[in-house]
């Protein structure tokens, strides 16, 4: 079969054997793949990647000096079953696949190790069990949007936010353009997008934002609405604090009455819920500085180097921070019977598609926020540009 090998930076279209299926695993002919930006990193940056994952234990991470057939959001129809299969997976049957395979002894992340190739290729294997049917007749292209758009789910799900919450996402790259659906799709009621990019921000504004800021101009902070906006500099909650006592005291049984207040939620200052979606250096702390008082801050920007945080500052502000990854099975499945029901729309993501031939100018494509946003793999393509 052919498929896309990256080693030291450089992606070939190479002729590998037609993998096969152990017992209890599928192989799938690719339909669609997206390029993720864990695939961006992984070309150019993959030792530095792999020196983080060996310190959560986990040593057979992509490596740069290892040719690796990259792509884990992917669909497919199933070419061949392995032994143990269930019948729900004849062939023909289309399919997206958790991007998780048993292989060499242990479990490995499909298109992020050399021994779990992935689906920039004509073929990928999968296991059944982490295998889902693709309903309601959805398209490829769409279902193929299953992986990252389960990860903007897990994300908004650990943000805990309701619809009465302010959102502020700070980044309108793939991740959090699949952040904003979410939150419309939840019915968040004020949803601001910044970014540096007018593209994306345009982008952002189809996917469901109500507000759009260039951080350059102004701060998504005070883009809120005057009467939902949070306080920002300390000495506003001394104020309230001291304010409020000196009127609580006048009440007989005063005590009773905050208790009462601090349950419903009457004495916690306004804040936003941040979706930190640039993951570069210095994003978190600039966050923690600018945000309001007591904002929850939920990072799902993966930053590949080293970074700083003031402690000092996110305590006095008693900053909420919240780190996320990846997904549950269940939010994989929930997320594909969103999109084929209709009520998760993810089709302003989709900016190109190329074939096989063309996916090393699809990676220096998405390198212009301009240009693009997410570009699939079409493996029967002959398009060489996106």
């Amino acid at each position: 079969m052919k498929a896309v090998s990256c080693v030291h930076g450089t992606l070939d279209v190479v002729d590998l054997p037609d993998p096969r299926p152990a017992d209890r695993q599928l192989v799938l002919h690719v339909l669609r793949c997206g390029i993720c930006g864990s695939d961006l990193h992984a070309k150019d940056h993959a030792d530095e990647l792999t020196e983080v994952m060996a310190e959560g234990g986990y040593h057979d991470f992509v490596r740069s000096d290892t040719p690796v057939v990259m792509g884990h959001e992917f669909c497919g129809v199933v070419a061949e079953r392995g032994r143990k299969v269930g019948k729900e997976f004849k062939p023909g049957t289309p399919v997206v696949a958790f991007p998780l395979l048993r292989a060499h002894g242990g479990v490995h992340l499909t298109g992020l190790s050399p021994k779990a190739p992935g689906a920039f290729a004509e073929q990928v294997v999968a296991e059944a069990a982490m295998t889902f049917a693709v309903p309601n007749g959805l398209d490829p292209g769409t279902a193929a949007l299953t992986e990252p758009m389960a990860v903007a789910l897990h994300a908004v799900n650990r943000s805990e936010i309701t619809r009465k919450d302010v959102a502020i996402v700070v980044g309108c790259g793939p991740v959090g353009l699949a952040v904003i659906c979410h939150l419309k799709a939840r019915g968040v009621q004020t949803i601001v997008a910044s970014d540096f990019s007018p593209g994306r921000r345009a982008l952002a504004s189809r996917c469901g934002a109500h507000v759009v800021v260039d951080p350059a101009a102004g701060s998504p902070y005070e883009a809120v609405p005057a009467n939902r906006r949070g306080m920002t500099a300390l000495p506003e909650l001394y104020e309230l604090g001291m304010g409020a006592m000196e009127k609580l005291r006048r009440v007989p049984g005063w005590s009773h009455v905050y208790r009462v207040a601090d349950r419903l939620g009457g004495t916690a200052p306004k804040r936003p819920v941040v979706f930190e979606c640039v993951g570069v250096p210095g994003m978190i702390d600039g966050i923690v500085g600018a945000a309001p008082l007591a904002s929850r801050v939920v990072v799902v920007g993966v930053c590949m180097g080293d970074d700083k945080l003031r402690p000092a500052m996110a305590i006095g502000k008693e900053i909420d921070l919240r780190f996320v990854f990846g997904y549950t099975p269940l939010e994989f499945r929930d997320t594909l019977h969103m999109l084929a029901d209709g009520k998760l729309d993810a089709s302003a993501l989709v900016t190109g598609t190329v074939g096989l031939d063309g996916v090393a100018a699809a990676f220096d494509a998405l390198g212009d926020p301009e240009a693009h946003a997410k570009i699939l793999i079409d493996p029967s393509s002959a398009a060489v540009t996106p």
